[in-house]
């Protein structure tokens, strides 16, 4: 599955635009994570504990994106949108969305 930030893919064309397709996956934080996350705050630096699990939501996300797609039929996702947030209680949760537009691609002439 070829996939694409971007409306058109460059040395093929479009034959069929399928539909929207959208992947989300929403991640809870525990009372360790945000210990060391807030840690990291005062100290400065990266938190790798909460990199990890955003980058853990993107393969989850992008994983369901590429399901729907190759359900209706697609070999390519283009126009991909990335979205995160954080969500609940006290900002508890994090989620990831990712949203794009299916569509049948052949290489061009």
């Amino acid at each position: 599955m070829i996939k694409s930030t971007t409306s058109q893919l460059q040395g093929y064309q479009v034959t069929a635009y399928l539909d929207i397709v959208t992947g989300e996956a929403i991640l809870g934080t525990n009372i360790f994570k945000d210990i060391f996350g807030a840690i990291r705050d005062v100290v400065g630096g990266r938190s790798g504990t909460y990199e990890k699990e955003m980058g853990q939501a993107r393969e989850i996300a992008f994983a369901e994106l590429e399901e729907k797609a190759a359900a209706l039929g697609a070999n390519a996702i283009i126009g991909i949108d990335i979205d995160y947030e954080v969500l609940g209680a006290q900002n508890g949760m994090m989620m990831v969305s990712v949203s794009g537009t299916a569509v049948t691609i052949v290489k061009a002439k």
